[in-house]
């Protein structure tokens, strides 16, 4: 009678021991941010493949899996030490307060070293692609961790537009790995990055601006409140309708699209003076902009596809 028992307890073992590991998965995916690396992998991509288009280079599988996993492994070093920082106000905001470490499930220690050492490997992959492409992983990092970590987030309301420079460098990267001199083609793409980020986290902040005034954190809807904040997010907006029009030679068809994508996200920028509701419009706004930057993006690679 004590064989089912023992054979009971072991399944529950098996069990306990799958769902620690489920969970230590999710945490670990949670420190390296992994939707944030998805969404520069993208744009690095774009990058890559757009130096491969304007200077008919040839695809090189090497080059292509030491660029991306390069890129992959320099954020999450950068996106685990930003965790490691910000640990003292974390556990005020929702998003934030079931990281492992506010949970205390991975040692601080341990988060460090992880930091550190996806850090260094990105570098050293990267370098072995170019040295220009190591350059700006360097520099979009060290923007990301001290310019924004650890200087302006907590002081500074243009915080966002410092840490908008880090999240523009991806597709820098990409390039660079093909080119080390530089299309003028790459530097629009950084200023479609720049431009896109500072609407996008200015919706999220309008709907966490409780969140980020308890945690200290001074986002505009925070200190200058909703009504300055959506005209900073007009104005930018704005400024990314002329920038289709750099990438002429891909066709009209792309300016087509890029353009009625602009538009689109200029509307909703608009009708947010008129909406009452500005958590909903901001959720808006916020969709809008993850959507936007997969449709942009994917649509400069699929208009240099060769049956174009």
């Amino acid at each position: 009678m004590s064989e089912p028992r023992s054979i009971q307890s072991t399944i529950s073992q098996i069990e306990s021991q799958d769902t620690s590991i489920k969970a230590l998965w999710t945490d670990f995916l949670s420190l390296i941010k992994v939707g944030i690396i998805n969404s520069n992998l993208i744009t690095t991509f774009t990058g890559y493949w757009l130096a491969l288009y304007f200077t008919n280079y040839s695809f090189s599988w090497v080059t292509f899996s030491l660029l991306m996993a390069g890129t992959a492994f320099v954020i999450a070093g950068g996106c685990v030490i930003n965790n490691w920082f910000d640990r003292d106000i974390d556990h005020v905001m929702s998003r934030t307060k079931n990281r492992p470490t506010i949970t205390g499930t991975i040692p601080l220690n341990v988060v460090l070293s992880m930091g550190v050492s996806f850090s260094l490997i990105g570098f050293i992959l990267l370098y072995l692609t170019t040295p220009m492409a190591a350059l700006f992983g360097f520099i979009g990092w060290f923007v990301y961790v001290v310019l924004y970590t650890m200087w302006s987030k907590r002081k500074y309301t243009i915080n966002t537009v410092v840490g908008s420079f880090s999240g523009a460098a991806p597709p820098l990267i990409g390039w660079a790995a093909v080119d080390s001199t530089l299309h003028p083609v790459a530097f629009v793409l950084f200023l479609v990055m720049f431009i896109w980020q500072t609407p996008h986290f200015l919706s999220l902040a309008i709907r966490k601006r409780e969140e980020y005034s308890k945690a200290g954190i001074p986002m505009l809807p925070v200190v200058y409140g909703n009504n300055i904040t959506k005209r900073q997010i007009l104005i930018y907006t704005i400024c990314l309708l002329p920038l289709p029009f750099y990438f002429f030679s891909l066709g009209s068809i792309f300016l087509i699209f890029a353009t009625l994508l602009n538009l689109g996200w200029l509307a909703i920028a608009v009708y947010g003076f008129r909406m009452k509701d500005d958590d909903r419009w901001a959720k808006w706004m916020f969709v809008y902009s993850l959507n936007y930057l997969t449709f942009f993006f994917v649509g400069l690679v699929v208009a240099t596809l060769p049956i174009f």
